[in-house]
């Protein structure tokens, strides 16, 4: 936990555009430094020039999460600029999916390097310097409510925010010892440039272009997107919950019946494990780690 944010840092990346952007934004209003890292430069700069007009200071650098030594000189970059980072919103994010033979070996590369181990590369570059200062600080990883539900078609997508909410879940046990905060962010739709995500596809991922991006059509993808809440709403939700000390952080409510439903089948299938015939031969069972009290025989 951080506490006061005044005079304090946020760290964003994705931070040219969308909910990126919304965090600095909203972490900006509270009084911080805030650093807009993306891949696209350009979106960086002219996010950090608008937010320098509402009297935030921003610095923009450019950043490719896929690439540790890329996110190692941004941060370098922040503590040059600040002197500190106390948090770090680790938010660059692509999408694809599809039918199950339509999604190649190159898509599946491209989202977990960047959904995936981008969040990875996030957390272990800053980590050891939020350790550093001893002022306390807080971790904001971006899954979806993609990471808690699996609709047909979005399997890639929904791998990679499934891995971001258990990671988090783990890290923020971690590192709460050390007054480090983790939480993970998991909105429903939102209006930002995802379902366009392939405009910034590397080279070495197939270059950019158009993908299909939720495993829908892309026009009912686009449409699904831009009929989301204002990205600004997110920002100020996140700010709220990273002051009340969240793990997981939602922002459409209405979508709790769907979480309910999946848990309620998940729950159905231990009391089915509970009568099965094969399993009454186990005399004893392995205690679970991190679960205290007797294990049931």
């Amino acid at each position: 936990m951080i506490g006061e944010f005044r005079g304090k840092t946020a760290f964003v990346t994705g931070g040219g555009s969308g909910i990126g952007l919304a965090m600095a934004r909203g972490f900006g209003r509270a009084g911080m430094n805030v650093v807009l890292a993306d891949i696209d430069r350009g979106a960086a700069e002219e996010a950090a020039q608008s937010l320098s007009k509402e009297q935030i200071r921003a610095h923009a650098v450019s950043c490719d999460v896929v690439d540790p030594d890329s996110l190692a000189s941004a941060a370098e970059q922040t503590i040059e600029a600040f002197g500190k980072v106390h948090v770090v919103c680790n938010n660059a994010g692509v999408a694809v999916g599809g039918e199950l033979s339509t999604v190649s070996d190159a898509d599946w590369n491209w989202i977990i390097d960047v959904n995936l181990k981008g969040v990875v590369h996030g957390m272990k570059v800053f980590t050891p310097l939020i350790r550093k200062h001893k002022e306390g600080g807080h971790f904001i990883n971006t899954a979806s409510m993609a990471g808690m539900i699996s609709p047909p078609g979005m399997e890639p997508y929904c791998a990679t925010k499934f891995a971001v909410v258990a990671m988090s879940e783990g890290w923020a046990q971690q590192l709460a010892p050390e007054n480090i905060g983790v939480s993970v962010l998991c909105p429903g739709f939102v209006r930002t440039r995802i379902h366009e995500s392939g405009r910034a596809r590397q080279k070495k991922y197939g270059g950019s272009g158009d993908v299909d991006a939720l495993g829908r059509g892309p026009s009912e993808a686009a449409q699904a997107v831009l009929s989301g809440i204002d990205p600004d709403v997110v920002g100020a939700r996140v700010l709220e919950a990273v002051r009340a000390g969240e793990l997981y952080i939602f922002t459409h409510p209405g979508m709790r019946d769907i979480v309910a439903a999946r848990f309620a089948a998940i729950m159905s299938a231990f009391d089915q494990a509970e009568h099965s015939p094969a399993l009454a031969a186990v005399e004893s069972w392995a205690p679970v780690p991190g679960v205290q009290g007797e294990d049931k025989a």
